[in-house]
């Protein structure tokens, strides 16, 4: 599994001109799934950005987490994320999950990541959508299970 997380003051996510999912202070999360993904995956992915330590403390350090500070999280699935780009012009995304599979898998990811108390708003899987976010710091990590 991988993951771009975003520190964000407010992120929507649109379909066509309805907004789907939107958050005001959190993480924008988007998620990518390939193949050998398993519960294992979604369990580190889900406790590490929850866990993730990128919100400041009141002296102004980063050592608050989402938990800590009660943010929202916005989940988007992102097969592009397995999108290999090294051979020629055109992303090979044969390393992403087929839909079914990953589907499941990323509802299950964001059941996780609701356990935590946390509200969490999702985009759509597999539809046409436009992401905005205003990126707080800019703060943005990339994740990915099998880089452990």
């Amino acid at each position: 599994m991988r993951a771009v997380v975003q520190r964000v003051s407010s992120a929507r996510v649109r379909v066509g001109h309805e907004v789907v999912g939107e958050i005001g202070r959190g993480l924008l999360v988007l998620a990518g799934f390939t193949h050998s993904d398993a519960k294992p995956d979604l369990t580190y992915m889900a406790e590490k950005i929850l866990n993730l330590r990128i919100f400041e403390d009141p002296e102004g350090k980063m050592n608050d987490s989402c938990l800590d500070v009660g943010g929202m999280i916005l989940s988007v699935s992102q097969f592009t994320l397995y999108g290999d780009t090294r051979k020629g012009r055109r992303p090979n995304y044969m390393a992403a999950a087929k839909p079914d599979f990953a589907l499941a898998l990323y509802e299950e990811f964001n059941h996780m990541l609701r356990e935590s108390g946390l509200i969490v708003r999702t985009g759509r899987f597999g539809a046409m959508m436009e992401v905005e976010l205003v990126n707080d710091g800019p703060v943005t990590l990339w994740l990915d299970t099998q880089h452990l």
